[in-house]
């Protein structure tokens, strides 16, 4: 009844305004994040029936989406682009791993938790991501409408709100950066940082009008279409995370003015998404169809509007194939600690380059994933013979970070990262690295680095490490000792990158040894010292790293090649000669039937020279990821258990992905243990054999897996488990 009520008085308020003039319609569409996705299926009911929308003014995901429709984009597309996008990745700044610099490939990506650091003291992060994806993302779908500054300019006018934090006060968005505003009105908080916009500091428009039909009346429209999509305040009993609290607090300003604003609409909808909640984007075509059984209902008068609208503009087609064009001129603003120079050439751009919105987009998480800026904008301005490229910088306020993470292995046993990150600490393009782990094997790591790029780059690092384990000892009747292993190096060296994927570099390095066991007898309480000798040596390297995920790779290729040359000792055993030693590992990952990736590893190492030390050889066995010098993982066998000058070893990983972020592994490793592998030609002579069979989770504080491991040769079967990063 009441359905057929509010469409007889619909009727005649419209046939009345048919009768003077053409009514305007105004469309309005609620914030309530993944929610909003139930707007698309409204906007297909509204295009179905051809009416033609003449403002929109919308608050948080309403603001992105009335703003794709406001540009130009149909329901059709916009669907097609939520359905498309991964909202998880780009909400928390997810940056390709291509992107990362070299140092922070090989030093990062083994935490769980980072904390700003400001003048000395701990803080918290403004939001989990600084949203630089999304603006990234958005102007690129904006890029048709990107000269437009007024938003009644737009193809169908256009605001949004947002909040002053300063205030709490509504801030209405009609001028300026769609894409910025379009950011800062749903900037929900914890969840993305504030947006500094027109000398203020801006967050999500949820909080101080979710459902701005106010501001929609005092456009003119004389119909007013309502998409609400917001819910209701929690009962006590609903309320069980910090998110659903935070939810609750920001929602009682919006729901005092809802009675309010409901009344004020013409056309009120409200799909029944109670179930869904704001971070639901994983479930888009669903809450898309709740949207268009919200519409069924007002069908006909819909119909009805669009009737009486007899001159129409035409809703452009947006065309998401956008063209290429040169670039004749670059400008970049905001620098103060990063030069033009910096930010191109992390961009690998150039004037003369030819490049789309698209790529742009793309190119810019080169620059973000230094993690050196708050915030960059870019537009390309158009001109007589192509586009000037405007770059505009907001460098962070954060130069150092404290991050943290943990760990668990068989061998190192349990351990906690404390890692302190610090950019620009003595030079503006050098970083300092400071790991400090605790736990059953204490340790650190630090590296500090002049980064130059392609140029000549400088370094420091430092290192001690220490660990027990049980190593197969086959002499005078001793089957296996208890080693306790120290190492403390320390090094300088000379290195240059391309592409962020490649790094070439040498040095010299100082390492102190310390291998010692109480299995054997020294007559005495003192163990016995296998060496605790100082070393001088020269070192090279090669690395080459394009594997897309660390550890649970998909496609990419890694090279790690390293050349030692022992110069000096304070030969502790007064054995010492001068020898080297190279060894390196080449892998390559291939995914096919989109789930199933195979990986294979080829690793190698030779001594130079004689050695009559056994504690150089290299040693073969156990699955830890964090062994260092001449210890060698190896399926199948003990840590230690194949040890000999030489060695050659093939690994084949096959790795099944069954849910999101869960893998079911199988593995075979082979490799041939000599004092000379190459000796008389002959590769696969007493080839030593282990397999493994693994369950893993990534997780957010790392991989987490068990393996069941074995050897047909000695028939012994182990189990291995670790947990989160290693390090």
């Amino acid at each position: 009844m009441m359905k057929k009520l509010l469409f007889f008085l619909l009727l005649s308020s419209v046939t009345l305004f048919a009768q003077i003039k053409q009514p305007k319609v105004g469309l309005v569409l609620s914030g309530g994040g993944a929610k909003g996705f139930a707007h698309i299926g409204v906007l297909k009911a509204i295009d179905s029936a051809g009416i033609q929308v003449d403002y929109i003014g919308g608050t948080s995901m309403g603001a992105i989406i009335g703003g794709l429709y406001a540009a130009g984009y149909n329901a059709n597309q916009i669907e097609k682009i939520m359905l498309d996008t991964d909202f998880f990745k780009v909400l928390k700044d997810v940056n390709p791993r291509r992107s990362k610099a070299f140092f922070d490939k090989e030093y990062g990506e083994k935490n769980t938790l980072v904390l700003p650091v400001y003048e000395g003291e701990i803080g918290l992060p403004k939001g989990v991501s600084k949203g630089q994806n999304v603006l990234n993302y958005l102007t690129y779908l904006l890029s048709s409408v990107d000269t437009i500054r007024d938003f009644s300019k737009l193809p169908i006018p256009f605001f949004c709100i947002a909040t002053d934090v300063e205030t709490g006060a509504q801030v209405k968005l009609t001028k300026g950066y769609l894409p910025l505003a379009l950011r800062a009105s749903s900037s929900f908080p914890t969840i993305l940082t504030p947006v500094e916009a027109e000398g203020k500091l801006l967050i999500d428009g949820g909080i101080a009008n979710n459902f701005p039909i106010d501001e929609m009346k005092k456009t003119g429209a004389d119909i007013i279409i309502g998409v609400d999509v917001q819910g209701k305040l929690f009962k006590k009993e609903k309320i069980k995370s910090v998110l659903d609290v935070l939810s609750q607090i920001t929602s009682y300003q919006m729901y005092q003015k809802s009675p309010a604003q409901i009344a004020d609409t013409d056309v009120y909808i409200h799909p029944d998404i109670s179930m869904y909640s704001v971070v639901s984007f994983d479930k888009a075509s669903q809450i898309v169809e709740k949207g268009k059984e919200a519409s069924l209902p007002f069908l006909a008068i819909f119909d009805s509007i669009s009737a009486l609208q007899i001159q129409k503009k035409k809703h452009l087609k947006k065309n998401t194939e956008l063209s290429r064009f040169l670039v004749n001129e670059i400008e970049v603003k905001g620098g103060k600690n990063y030069t033009k120079t910096y930010v191109l050439g992390v961009l690998k751009l150039r004037v003369g380059d030819s490049i789309s919105y698209e790529e742009m987009s793309k190119k810019m998480n080169y620059l973000t994933s230094t993690g050196s800026f708050q915030r960059v904008d870019f537009i390309f301005e158009k001109n007589a013979t192509g586009r000037k490229l405007v770059i505009t910088t907001r460098e962070s306020d954060e130069k150092a970070e404290l991050r943290l993470g943990v760990h668990y292995d068989l061998v190192y046993k349990s351990a906690l990262l404390i890692n302190y990150n610090h950019k620009n600490i003595l030079l503006k393009n050098d970083v300092l690295s400071v790991d400090l782990i605790i736990g059953d094997k204490p340790r650190y790591n630090l590296n500090y680095f002049i980064d130059n790029g392609f140029y000549y780059s400088f370094g420091f690092s430092s290192r001690y490490n220490r660990f027990g384990a049980g190593i197969s000892f086959n002499e005078e009747g001793i089957n296996e000792l208890d080693l306790n292993y120290v190492d403390f190096t320390n090094s300088i060296h000379i290195q240059t990158t391309f592409d962020r994927k490649f790094a070439f570099g040498i040095g010299l390095e100082h390492k102190k040894i310390v291998a010692k066991t109480n299995t054997i007898s020294t007559g005495s309480e003192d163990p016995f010292f296998f060496d605790k000798s100082d070393y001088i040596n020269g070192i090279s390297y090669l690395k080459l790293d394009t594997y897309d995920h660390k550890y649970f790779p998909k496609k990419g290729v890694q090279i790690d090649a390293n050349f030692r040359w022992y110069l000096w000792s304070s030969n502790y055993n007064k054995n010492f000669v001068q020898f080297s030693q190279i060894s390196g590992k080449i892998g390559v990952v291939k995914t096919v039937f989109e789930n199933f990736t195979m990986e294979y590893i080829s690793e190698a190492g030779f001594t130079l020279g004689m050695v009559g030390a056994k504690y150089f050889d290299f040693h073969l066995g156990g699955y830890n990821q964090n062994l260092i010098n001449t210890f060698v993982s190896f399926y199948g066998y003990d840590i230690g258990a194949l040890s000999e000058q030489s060695f050659v070893k093939s690994t084949f990983y096959f790795r099944y992905q069954v849910f999101r972020n869960q893998y079911v592994s199988f593995l075979g490793n082979y490799a041939r243990v000599k004092e000379s592998v190459l000796k008389n030609g002959v590769l696969f002579d007493d080839t030593k054999s282990g397999y493994a069979l693994g369950y893993s989770v990534n997780t957010l504080i790392g991989p987490i897996e068990l393996k069941h491991s074995w050897s047909p040769d000695t028939k012994n079967h182990y189990w291995y488990f670790n947990l989160g990063f290693w390090f």
